[in-house]
């Protein structure tokens, strides 16, 4: 159990993060600070205490963000699509009845008009 009084720079390399973490971690953890002869804040830690598990970058947790929305959006489109030609589908088959109750109706006008 040794006990040291780096500074934050000193602190956050062995850890793996940025001066500003260290602080971060310093303030958290409620460690003893002390004021240094040239103005850098030393901190009284042992180092083996802090447990410490670094994150993933943030670029790669939105990276897998991204790919699982873009999955998300083909799957969506290709569902869409299938709705899409239902929808068509449909459409055509009440505009083929209507034009065959439009021929029937046309039909039946010439034979009406035939016979006047």
């Amino acid at each position: 159990m040794q006990v040291e009084t780096p500074i934050y720079d000193v602190l956050g390399a062995p850890l793996t993060f940025s001066p500003q973490a260290a602080r971060s971690l310093a303030r958290r953890l409620r460690l003893r600070r002390a004021l240094s002869n040239d103005g850098k804040s030393s901190v009284s830690v042992d180092l083996a205490e802090i447990r410490h598990t670094p994150r993933p970058p943030g670029n790669v947790v939105l990276a897998a963000k991204i790919v699982a929305l873009q999955a998300e959006t083909a799957r969506l489109e290709a569902t869409t699509a299938g709705h899409r030609a239902d929808f068509e589908r449909e459409r055509a088959d009440r505009l083929m009845v209507e034009l065959l109750q439009a021929t029937a109706e046309t039909t039946a006008a010439k034979e009406a008009a035939a016979q006047l």
